[in-house]
C-alpha cells in the first residue's frame, strides 16, 4: 500500500515540486531572500539587546544605560533589516542572472537600480512665511527650524517589507532586460582586447537605459503608486499567512513531504519565506516604534514552537529513542541523534529510524507539530507568550531560541519546553510500536544465527 502511494507521490508530486523549486525565477527570489538571513539574524539579535530592559529589573545600571541609548543600539537594525529588501533585490537580480548565463554582479546592479526608482522621494515642505515670522519671536522655534533639513526625504518604509513584492517584479523586469538586450544583440559590443570588466560596462549601457526611462516613465512621470498598488494586492494575501489556518497548512505540507522523502521545509519556505519576512518586519519596525505587535506567525514561530527539533517536532522522538527504548537499533540511534535534535537537526532521525514511509511513526509526526501549532498559536493570541520580533540562530536549542526570538520572554522559553513534552505525549504510544517491532526483529536475527 505504502509502496504505491509512494511511487503515485513520487509520480504527480514529487517531481513536478522539485521542478518548481527549481523554477528559475523561484530560485532567485530563495537565493536572495536567504542571502540576508544573516542580516536579519545579526540585525535581530540589536533589537534583542535594545529592548532588554523589558524583561531586566530597572534597578539594574545596564537597563538604564539601554534605555538611554537604545536609539543608538537600534541604528545599526534599521540600516540593516529595516531596509532588508535593498539588500535582497541584489541577490534575487544576482541569481536570476546567473542562471541565463550573463554576467551576475551586472544583473544585481541593474536590479538595484529598477527597484530605487520606484522608490519616489520626496521633498521636504518648505517653511511657510507664517512660521518663519513666529520664529522671530520665539528663540526655540528659530533654533529647531535651523535643524530642519531641506531637500528630498526618502521614505524608507518602502526599502524594507513593505517593498518586498515590487522589489522582486523590479528584479525580474530588470534582468530580462538584460538577458533581452543580450540575446538580441541590442547592446554596444567592444572588441576582444578591451579587458572584460570594461565590456560588461559597456553591454549594461543598453539594458540600463532601458531600465531607467521605462521605470522612472511609470513611477516618477505618470505617477503611478506602484507601492501602494502591490500593497492593496498583496495585503490580503499576508493577512491570510498570518491565520492558524495558514499555519496547520503550511505544518502539514511541510511533513506530508518530508514523510515521502522530498524536503518540505525547502519547497514551503520558497514559496512562503517572502510573508513570513514581511510578517516578522512589520513586527520589528512595530517594537521599534513602540506601537502594538500584531503578526503571530512569522517564520520563528515554526522554528521554537512547532518543529522544534525539526520538522516533525522531532525533539520528542529523540527524546524517547534515547531513554525509553529496548532495542539495540533505537537506543542506539536515540542517544545518535539526541544531540543534533537539541540543535534542530533531524536528518538523522528522518532517514535513519526511518520516519520516511514508515507507517508506525508518519503519523506522530504529522499530529504532533500541528498540536504544537494549535497550542502555540492560542497561547500567542491570548497574551500568555509575547510575539515573535526577531530571528535567532536555527541551531540554538528550543529555549534559548524562543526566548531571544519572543524578545526575551521567558515564558517563551517554558512553552517551548511544554511543546517538547507534549511533543514526547503524543510520540510515545508509536514509539513504544516501533520498539516492539524493533525487538522482534532483533530477537529474530538471534534466533537465526
Amino acid at each position: 500500500m505504502f509502496e504505491n502511494i509512494a511511487n503515485w507521490i513520487d509520480s504527480h508530486l514529487s517531481t513536478p515540486m522539485a521542478k518548481l523549486g527549481e523554477q528559475r525565477h523561484l530560485r532567485a527570489i530563495r537565493d536572495g531572500i536567504v542571502a540576508t538571513l544573516p542580516i536579519i539574524i545579526v540585525a535581530s539579535m540589536f533589537m534583542v539587546i535594545a529592548f532588554l530592559p523589558n524583561s531586566l529589573p530597572e534597578s539594574w545600571g545596564i537597563s538604564n544605560w539601554i534605555m538611554e541609548n537604545q536609539f543608538k543600539i537600534l541604528l545599526p537594525y534599521r540600516m540593516s533589516m529595516y531596509i532588508m529588501t535593498l539588500y535582497a533585490v541584489f541577490g534575487i537580480g544576482y541569481s536570476l542572472a546567473k542562471s541565463y548565463d550573463l554576467d551576475g554582479l551586472s544583473g544585481g546592479i541593474l536590479a538595484e537600480l529598477a527597484y530605487l526608482l520606484t522608490v519616489i522621494p520626496v521633498m521636504i515642505p518648505a517653511v511657510t512665511d507664517g512660521v518663519t515670522e513666529l520664529a522671530t519671536q520665539n528663540p526655540e522655534l528659530a533654533t529647531y527650524l535651523e535643524q530642519i533639513p531641506a531637500g528630498f526625504n526618502i521614505p524608507m518604509a518602502n526599502l524594507g517589507s513593505a517593498g518586498m513584492f515590487i522589489g522582486i517584479l523590479s528584479a525580474f523586469f530588470a534582468v530580462e532586460v538584460y538577458r533581452f538586450t543580450q540575446r538580441s544583440g541590442f547592446k554596444i559590443s567592444m572588441p576582444e582586447q578591451v579587458p572584460a570588466s570594461v565590456a560588461r560596462s559597456f553591454e549594461a549601457l543598453t539594458p540600463t537605459a532601458i531600465i531607467l526611462i521605462v521605470v522612472s516613465a511609470i513611477t516618477m512621470w505618470m505617477e503611478i503608486d506602484v507601492h501602494g498598488i502591490i500593497a492593496t494586492i498583496m495585503e490580503p494575501l499576508i493577512s491570510a499567512s498570518d491565520s492558524l489556518g495558514s499555519v496547520l497548512l503550511l505544518t502539514f505540507l511541510t511533513n506530508f513531504f518530508w514523510i515521502f522523502g522530498i524536503h518540505g521545509a525547502s519547497i514551503v519556505g520558497s514559496l512562503a519565506r517572502p510573508l513570513w519576512l514581511v510578517l516578522l518586519e512589520q513586527n520589528t519596525t512595530a517594537l521599534a516604534a513602540g506601537e502594538a505587535i500584531q503578526n503571530t506567525a512569522p517564520e520563528p514561530f515554526y522554528q521554537w514552537f512547532i518543529y522544534i527539533g525539526g520538522a516533525g517536532a522531532t525533539i520528542g522522538l529523540a527524546l524517547l529513542l534515547a531513554f525509553a527504548t529496548k532495542s539495540t537499533y533505537g537506543k542506539t540511534l536515540g542517544k545518535t541523534a539526541l544531540v543534533p535534535a537539541i540543535f534542530n537537526i533531524n536528518e538523522p532521525l528522518i532517514f535513519g529510524a526511518p520516519v520516511v514511509l514508515n507507517p508506525t511513526l508518519m503519523i506522530p509526526f504529522t499530529v504532533a507539530p500541528m498540536v504544537n501549532a494549535v497550542i502555540a498559536w492560542y497561547a500567542t493570541e491570548w497574551g500568555f507568550v509575547s510575539r515573535t520580533v526577531a530571528s535567532a540562530p536555527w541551531t540554538l536549542p528550543g529555549p534559548i531560541g524562543a526566548f531571544l526570538s519572543m524578545g526575551n520572554d521567558w515564558r517563551a522559553a517554558v512553552l517551548n519546553i511544554v511543546l517538547t513534552l507534549i511533543a514526547v505525549l503524543i510520540y510515545y504510544p508509536f514509539v513504544r510500536t516501533y520498539d516492539n517491532q524493533l525487538l522482534a526483529e532483533e530477537q529474530q536475527d538471534t534466533s537465526a544465527e
